[in-house]
């Protein structure tokens, strides 16, 4: 893309090749201009690459045809090696006819259009690693003062201030300008500007002024403006609509639906897009996902608000967009809590196929839902809010999940939505027991439990009881919990609901566990698995097995308890629930360890850490870990 360091890197390798004596004939370099509103042609460059090989006046040919040919007889007879530099490109015609015929010469191109079309090797540029972001602005500060301690000083600010630039180095160079002419500000200044304007390139654009080395102006405006100018209106229209897309990367298959084209022809704009520099390809296991650099969504949002009629064409792009997420989460999420005996979510074949797009889409999904706080998109928003609760509670993404329900909360209280709203407090109720905010759990799921009995809603209020006791049991409250799940129970009992009641003999147990009432939590737990193993139910099998384990381990039954871990463990696997795989290998060791098998112990401690990895849960995984070592 424009300002990625082009033409630095392909001049910096010359004269690093040249030092090496590579070319010990030096370089020729023309800039052909290629996006200026009147680019250098060919006939043109061939006069200043004439003249630098000594050929002007009485000796230069009248006819174009004629000086082609004195240029290309020059190179077949020039015996020392060339490097010939054709910096900024942007058609092939510009740099075809320069070409010097013979293999005995090096010809480096530079352009932001990819040439497919020729058999040309191809180096794609993208931005700098943020160590090496970090480094340019440290060296571009230094250069003009090593006494600059700013970079020394303020490495957070200075590390927030790259991101910003989104490690693009003309922003990171017209930063550093900007910088250096603040010289008696800090770096966190400059920080604070762009984080309250919100916008980059206005900040930066506003205050850099002059050129760079290569005499070219010092602003990010243009060069996207530029690029976005020369493309056709197909592709210009994708370009704006992406800008609007949530997350920074989306799978085809959601950039046609933002568009409204089928898939095959947006995957054709987008490769065109791509071959622009103007969006990068992201291969993800075996798929492509695109990727928007955050600088050029800036600026294609900066072009969609200045028109209203763009306007209301982005607005009807992100109604398609969260459209398409409801169905296909939808679609997911049947897939993640299907049972036997249901019908086949259609869209997804496997779980693992499921959780593959919602890992991939998970950035997009998430900040979709945030669109919730605008009227239009309310109750799309709230819809998908409620198909992701199930699945970033598997994935642990805990954080994604209390943003998501609430989100989903405020809209629906907007809408006079209860039991949407009932349902948003108990998905905000889980991910913060998860998170150990069990007083602000106990109050989401008392919410929660209120309007769904407003609305006599007797399942949502049973499942309300339900996660109440929970929350409860985390405070410490056991006899509370115990006296809420019996409620749940019985509602859901009552309601036949078998998957329900299910859910309840198994937090029943957990509760009777904490208030020290062994005996019963082992026969909870027994009716757990009963209703879980007749509704074909393996995943909650698994955690019911798990839990039976742990009750009859309080009883002192230590090898039965390894038995039912065992079996627990071989569904998780099954299953790839990689946070209860850890949990029950965790239960093993201890198992173990009581048992005194410290070798086993250590072996299970260990496989819970990996576990634990996998499952995004750090900090259990580095207590595993510690638990191993003890060991050794």
């Amino acid at each position: 893309m424009g300002g990625i360091g082009k033409t630095a890197l392909a001049v910096e390798a010359a004269h690093r090749a040249c030092a090496e004596g590579w070319f010990p004939g030096g370089t020729l370099f023309v800039d052909l201009r290629g996006y200026d509103d009147d680019p250098v042609t060919a006939d043109q460059a061939v006069l200043a690459l004439l003249d630098a090989m000594g050929v002007r006046g009485a000796e230069l040919p009248q006819e174009a045809a004629r000086q082609y040919d004195v240029y290309r007889r020059l190179l077949c007879e020039r015996l020392n090696r060339t490097l010939l530099i054709l910096d900024n490109v942007s058609d092939p015609s510009q740099f075809l006819p320069l070409l010097p015929g013979i293999d005995h010469h090096q010809v480096l191109i530079t352009s932001r259009d990819r040439p497919d079309a020729l058999p040309v090797r191809l180096i794609d540029l993208e931005t700098l690693a943020s160590d090496d972001s970090v480094a340019l602005v440290t060296r571009a500060l230094h250069s003009a003062d090593e006494r600059d301690d700013r970079p020394a000083r303020e490495p957070r600010a200075l590390r927030e201030l790259t991101q910003w630039c989104g490690h693009l180095p003309l922003a990171l160079q017209i930063a550093a300008a900007m910088l250096r002419r603040r010289r008696r500000r800090d770096i966190a200044s400059l920080v604070t500007e762009i984080r309250e304007v919100g916008d980059t390139l206005t900040v930066l654009d506003s205050g850099s002024r002059g050129t760079d080395q290569y005499g070219r102006s010092l602003t990010l405006r243009p060069v996207l403006e530029i690029s976005y100018r020369r493309l056709p209106p197909e592709q210009a229209r994708l370009l704006r609509l992406l800008a609007l897309a949530p997350g920074a990367e989306s799978g085809t298959e959601a950039v046609a639906a933002l568009a409204g084209l089928e898939t095959d022809a947006a995957m054709g704009l987008l490769e065109y897009l791509a071959a622009g520099g103007l969006v990068t390809p992201v291969l993800t296991r075996g798929d492509v996902r695109w990727r928007l650099h955050d600088l050029v969504r800036a600026f294609g949002a900066g072009v969609v608000a200045e028109d209203a009629c763009l306007l209301e064409e982005g607005e009807a792009a992100r109604e398609r967009l969260l459209e398409f997420y409801s169905r296909w989460a939808f679609e997911a999420d049947a897939r993640l809590q299907w049972l036997p005996g249901q019908p086949e979510p259609a869209r997804f074949a496997e779980r693992g196929q499921a959780l593959a797009w919602l890992d991939g889409e998970r950035a997009g999904l998430v900040a979709a839902v945030q669109w919730a706080s605008d009227e239009r998109y309310a109750q799309k928003a709230v819809r998908l809010a409620q198909r992701l609760a199930v699945y970033l509670l598997w994935r642990r993404y805990l954080e994604d999940g209390i943003t998501v329900a609430q989100a989903a909360r405020e809209a629906a209280h907007r809408a006079r939505d209860h039991d949407a709203e009932a349902a948003a407090w108990i998905d905000l109720g889980n991910a913060l027991s998860e998170v150990g905010r069990a007083e602000e759990a106990i109050d989401s799921h008392t919410r929660a439990r209120d309007l769904h009995r407003a609305t006599r809603n007797r399942r949502g209020e049973a499942n309300a009881w339900n996660n109440l006791g929970n929350a409860l049991r985390e405070a410490g409250r056991a006899e509370e919990a115990i006296d809420a799940h019996t409620r749940a129970r019985d509602l859901h009992r009552a309601a036949r609901n078998r998957q329900g009641e299910a859910n309840a003999w198994n937090n029943l147990g957990l509760a009777l566990r904490v208030a020290g009432r062994t005996e019963e939590a082992v026969d909870a737990h027994t009716r757990d698995r009963e209703h879980c193993q007749a509704l074909g139910d393996r995943h909650g099998e698994a955690v019911a097995w798990y839990n039976f384990g742990a009750a009859v381990m309080d009883a002192g039954r230590a090898e039965e308890a390894i038995e039912a871990y065992r079996k627990a463990l071989e569904i998780c696997y099954e299953f790839e629930d990689w946070y209860r795989t850890g949990v029950t290998l965790h239960g093993l060791a201890q198992a173990h360890q009581k048992t005194q098998r410290p070798a086993e112990a250590r072996a299970h401690y260990l496989r819970a850490a990996e576990a634990y990895t996998r499952a995004n849960a750090p900090g259990l995984a580095a207590n595993a870990q510690s638990a191993a070592h003890a060991l050794t």
